[in-house]
């Protein structure tokens, strides 16, 4: 996929390899790299996978491989519970004026 300079793009880097990683961070951080994704405008034409450099809202210059075009937001509040949404219909009742008699 082309993408031109310009154009909203999400990007990964390692920052740090597992070896790199501090010595006092707890053992099962150490497995793991350091990674960031960060979502900037492209500052040249490149292509999906390629590495490249994206100028953040903030103005902040990072380079990284292209993972996606458009980013969106994928995250969520989790999956719907029903006693929360219970709770919260028995909570309002309490705060602002439930029944007669609870006053």
């Amino acid at each position: 996929m082309q993408i031109k300079k310009g154009d909203w793009v999400k990007v990964h880097r390692i920052i740090l390899t597992c070896e790199q990683r501090a010595p006092q961070v707890p053992e099962d951080t150490k497995k793991v790299p350091l990674e960031m994704w960060v979502k900037g405008f492209a500052q040249s034409d490149s292509e999906l996978g390629e590495e490249v450099t994206v100028k953040t809202i903030t103005g902040r210059l990072e380079t990284g491989k292209i993972v996606e075009v458009n980013p969106t937001y994928s995250h969520s509040f989790g999956n719907f519970i029903p006693e929360l949404l219970q709770i919260g219909i028995d909570l309002k009742d309490i705060l602002f004026g439930g029944d007669a008699d609870e006053r």
